[in-house]
């Protein structure tokens, strides 16, 4: 990345397009704490997280920040409620308030239906589904997706970015795409890099 300066306000869904290699996935690394810039700043709330200690990046992608991946990243053999309370395990949530919390999420995704089905199971459609919920649980303020609809038909594509712009009027949705039909249709804000720069 190479002089790059970005302000993302709240509750949008954002689109960052551009070729393979010219710098999207690391943009979308250094927003979520897992890469650390060179030079710079990344500021969320007025806070440097290029400052934070290793155990400050750790309750900042746990509790600021949820991921979405092109191939969800579940674990395929628990169940669908077993992946999505992962999460809540790690911030102390009780049982019951875990339970609760996830049928509340599954709910928004409408796959309520499958809390108990394992996750070797499900279609590609249903675990990218799943890794929103699972991304959603802990109430974060952004949402991180990197090519969530690169792995889906037409048909789930459509239907993940439907829920994607829901879930945009509650958090800020930073996603970023090959597919640029999609991002037309269904982003408030799309920004392309090339080499690099915006």
């Amino acid at each position: 990345l190479k002089d790059i300066s970005l302000e993302f306000g709240s509750n949008k869904l954002v689109s960052i397009l551009g070729p393979s290699g010219c710098g999207k996935t690391t943009l979308l690394n250094i927003l979520g704490g897992l890469d650390i810039p060179t030079s710079g700043n990344v500021y969320i709330e007025e806070q440097n997280i290029k400052d934070y200690s290793n155990r400050q990046l750790d309750s900042y992608r746990n509790s600021i920040i949820g991921f979405i991946f092109q191939n969800a990243c579940l674990i395929k053999n628990l169940t669908v409620k077993e992946n999505i309370e992962l999460a809540l395990h790690l911030s102390g949530v009780n049982r019951k308030e875990r339970i609760k919390k996830v049928k509340e999420v599954l709910k928004k995704v409408n796959i309520q239906h499958l809390i108990n089905k394992k996750a070797k199971y499900l279609s590609g459609g249903e675990q990218q589904r799943v890794a929103i919920a699972r991304a959603i649980i802990n109430n974060p303020k952004i949402i991180l997706a990197d090519e969530p609809t690169g792995s889906l038909d037409s048909k789930n594509a459509s239907d993940v970015m439907e829920i994607l712009k829901e879930i945009s009027k509650e958090y800020l949705v930073i996603m970023v795409t090959h597919n640029e039909e999609l991002s037309n249709i269904y982003s408030d804000r799309i920004i392309k890099i090339k080499d690099g720069k915006v």
